[in-house]
């Protein structure tokens, strides 16, 4: 099970990097053709007038799709902002209780937005909602991939909580406690 898990959260943040990367081929295209017909100009000739159509809107959708699919893998990476100072004041004890109670809110919350963009995606899949830029991108598919990783989000929380239930630790938290004590216990 646990190669399933961590194979899912390396998958989602693959996808996360893919969509980055795409955002910079796009940017990086776009800036390549705008200098080309600079230096067209500079020299007398016609512009080219290469543009991507609707490249600020799919360059935000790529975007979404990278912060919402790096999730999980962030989680289990101790990459989300913690505020572990008041932790150690409550002890090893109170500490873990903690995490167990924010671990449990953290997975209610997600649930919830899992259900709301569910019902968004289905809205905007049953009405044929597009977007309103040059090329009409189904909104369904936007959203569809922020549900996936909403859901792979759940999924890690969730297994952060059965490792901490039974008795474990979270993935976070080792890689907090390694980090701490590589800094010399600060």
């Amino acid at each position: 099970m646990r190669k399933a898990l961590d194979a899912l959260y390396g998958a989602a943040l693959v996808g996360a990097c893919l969509s980055m990367i795409a955002i910079a081929v796009l940017v990086f295209v776009q800036v390549a053709a705008r200098m080309v017909d600079a230096v067209a100009v500079f020299l007398g000739l016609p512009r080219y007038g290469f543009t991507i159509p609707s490249l600020a809107e799919i360059g935000g959708f790529l975007f979404v799709a990278s912060a919402f699919l790096a999730l999980a893998a962030t989680l289990r990476a101790a990459g989300h902002v913690r505020v572990t100072l008041l932790m150690r004041w409550f002890g090893p004890r109170g500490d873990r209780i903690m995490t167990v109670v924010v671990l449990l809110s953290a997975l209610g919350l997600t649930a919830f937005a899992v259900w709301s963009v569910w019902l968004l995606t289905r809205a905007s899949f049953e009405r044929g909602s597009v977007s309103v830029g040059i090329i009409a991108i189904p909104l369904w598919i936007p959203q569809g991939v922020m549900m996936l990783g909403l859901v792979i989000f759940a999924i890690a929380l969730l297994d952060e909580l059965v490792s901490m239930l039974r008795g474990g630790e979270a993935a976070f938290r080792t890689v907090e406690n390694r980090r701490e004590a590589a800094e010399g216990g600060h």
